[in-house]
């Protein structure tokens, strides 16, 4: 293991919801990971529900702040799925197991913010996982930048709006259960990472579908962003 890559005990990590601040160290590798091998067989077939498997309780060792969450989906939650615990009306929550526990990972699919559109403007771009290479857990001291990283520029193509039914079907059908996925989220301390979409302070989100072959990175931006 690299000098950035250090483990992170869950009883260090656990803190309030309150605004989260940069992670200080490289990695926090989650306890007892299983082997992130995951078999074609093991991904769930179209015609089952993405979220027929979610979880009902939740790890607690997610840092507060920016990072990437590399695991294997355990369920899509739309929010239609009410009968998960803790689905939201204007998220997706993917549902990442890593080291033995179910994390949620909050997508935005609609803008609340009062005079904007509230559709979101959505993307879909091939590139490569950035360091470091892709391991079942959460990684700190990244920096993904849109523009910077992914050559992505606001209202641009590939971006596109979309509405929240239409952004709700696309993360369904293209993160699937049981395959691997990495997800540049802030972490708000526990359970739970959020703003997976553009920050602006090189702490973009973004899920990576496929990160161990030809890693695809869907990204999120609002009307009215910049970049």
């Amino acid at each position: 293991m690299s000098a950035r890559s250090v483990p992170v005990l869950a009883a260090l990590l656990l803190s309030g919801c309150s605004d989260p601040s940069p992670v200080a160290s490289a990695d926090a590798a989650l306890p007892d990971a299983p082997s992130a091998d995951v078999a074609s067989a093991d991904v769930a077939s179209a015609d089952v529900s993405p979220a027929a498997a979610c979880a009902s309780t939740f790890g607690t060792a997610l840092p507060a702040g920016y990072g990437r969450l590399d695991g294997v989906v355990r369920a899509v939650v739309t929010p239609a799925d009410t009968q998960c615990a803790m689905p939201n009306r204007t998220h997706v929550v993917v549902q990442v197991e890593a080291g033995g526990a179910v994390y949620r990972m909050v997508v935005n699919v609609a803008s609340t913010a009062a005079g904007v559109d509230p559709r979101v403007r959505f993307a879909e771009v091939a590139h490569e996982l950035p360091w470091p290479a892709w391991a079942e857990g959460f990684h700190g001291d990244q920096q993904v930048d849109y523009a910077a990283t992914l050559g992505l520029h606001a209202d641009a193509a590939p971006f596109a709006p979309a509405t929240s039914g239409e952004l709700v079907a696309r993360v369904a059908a293209r993160v699937r259960v049981g395959a691997r996925v990495s997800i540049y989220a802030q972490g708000s301390g526990g359970s739970s990472a959020h703003l997976v979409h553009r920050n602006g302070d090189r702490d973009d989100g973004a899920i990576v579908v496929d990160p161990t072959g030809s890693p695809r990175f869907m990204v999120f931006h609002f009307d009215g962003q910049s970049f």
